[in-house]
Formats: structure tokens, sequence, C-alpha cells
């Protein structure tokens, strides 16, 4: 199978820099680090309240990475004019509630289609690869396609919480809508990326599924980094992904 690329989201290392209101840790140089660690891409989500992702952040991302960036933001005019501003590789189009911990579920294409449709075209012009974060649901893969993006990210929240917490024909059930809705994306000529709540435990099915292109993997490998340091929180994901996808040298 093709190489699967892994894009590390750096948003909670500036968790942590916000929780003291200092200038570290940096997350460019997280970033840096990851890139240096097998990070095939760098993902950070400016939200609107700004709670970790600042404004500056992604100015120097821009300027610091060599990688490719991807913006991940909610469908307001705010960050469209933000992402036509700094014009990253990628923009994910991300659904956003001010009271959620972290992204609860996926985007409502189908439902918004023609506001989404007309969100995404300027950014599409300006060269941005549009992704869309939606639930492994075929009336969303089939409203994504229809509206122009390039890449739809799965939503791999409900199979992790599943295995989390014990529940394992439901998370098989999950896992299963991924591994149809990715070809039934792949059909329709999306690249299917996933991601959300991805641990060691639970990457392996879902890396081994060989229509997926990327996995976005953050706030596990942050958390993992505290104990083992980032660049070999990384590594060990990057070989266990390498091993699902068939790569013997991933063995060690």
């Amino acid at each position: 199978m093709a190489h699967l690329r892994l894009g590390v989201n750096i948003d909670h290392v500036a968790t942590v820099r916000n929780a003291r209101g200092s200038a570290y840790p940096d997350p460019l140089r997280a970033a840096l680090l990851a890139e240096e660690a097998g990070a095939d891409g760098i993902t950070a989500h400016l939200r609107e309240d700004r709670r970790h992702i600042s404004d500056d952040d992604i100015t120097a991302l821009m300027r610091g990475l060599t990688a490719p960036l991807n913006l991940e933001m909610a469908a307001t005019e705010e960050m469209q004019a933000i992402a036509l501003r700094h014009r990253p590789h990628a923009v994910c189009i991300v659904p956003e509630k001010r009271e959620e911990r972290t992204t609860e579920g996926g985007l409502e294409v189908a439902r918004e289609e023609n506001r989404l449709a007309h969100f995404i075209a300027p950014l599409r012009e300006a060269g941005a690869r549009v992704s869309l974060f939606i639930g492994a649901d075929a009336p969303q893969v089939e409203a994504a396609a229809r509206i122009g993006a390039a890449v739809v990210e799965l939503h791999t929240g409900a199979y992790c919480d599943f295995h989390a917490e014990g529940r394992m024909e439901e998370r098989d059930a999950e896992l299963k809508r991924l591994q149809e809705m990715s070809a039934f994306a792949a059909s329709l000529g999306l690249e299917v990326h996933a991601g959300h709540g991805l641990t060691y435990d639970t990457v392996c099915p879902v890396a081994a599924i060989p229509e997926v292109a990327e996995l976005n993997i953050g706030h596990f490998l942050i958390g993992e980094a505290i104990f083992r340091g980032l660049a070999p929180a990384i590594a060990e994901m990057r070989r266990l992904m390498d091993k699902a996808r068939g790569d013997d040298e991933a063995e060690g």
C-alpha cells in the first residue's frame, strides 16, 4: 500500500503555554521537532475563542515550517479571511462550538451544502487543498464530493471512545463504517484522511485501511511526550502506522 502520511497536531503545546500565559512551550519548536521525528505535515486548529493556537502562532508556523501546514478552522468569515491571507497548504473545515472541550462530531455538509460550497470556493481558488471533517456517513461524503472538496477527513472519535469504554461490538461496527466510507469516498475521487482520538492502541486498524492517505493525531502524542519525549512518541506512532501498512522494517 502507499505510504501513509502522519500529520501531527500541535494545538495542545499551546494549551500548556496558555495555562500560564507564558511564551513557552513554543508550538513552532514542537512542530519543527515533529518534522525531524517523521511527521509529514503539521496541523493547527485556530479556534474562534483562541483557546490554544493564536494568530501569531499561525504566522510563525507559516514562516518557520518546511512541512505543509494544515489549518483547521470553522466556516466563518473571520477564519476564511485568515486562511486567504496566509494561504496554507491545506484548510480543514471543522464544526466548532465554544462550549465543547474538543470537536465532538463531523461537519453537517449535507444540511449546509450551499453555504459550504460558497465558503470553500475562494479557498480553492487561492490554491488551498480543502478538507471537510465529517462522520463516516454516505450523505456527508456525497455532499463533500458535490461541493468540490479535495479531501474528507473521517472522524475516528466514536471508534476510539468505544474502544476505551470496552464496547467492542460497537467499536467494530464503527470501524466497518470507517472502512466502507473510506472506500466510498475514494470511489468519488476524494482523498481520504482520518483522525480524532487515535492512540497506540487504536491506530493500527485505521492505518490499515488502504484508501486512507493521512492520519492527523495530536492530543495523545502531546500527552505521551510528557513520558517519552515528543520525538520518541511520534517515532512510535510512525512505527505502528508503518507496521499496519505492511512495512516489514517497522517490526522493530
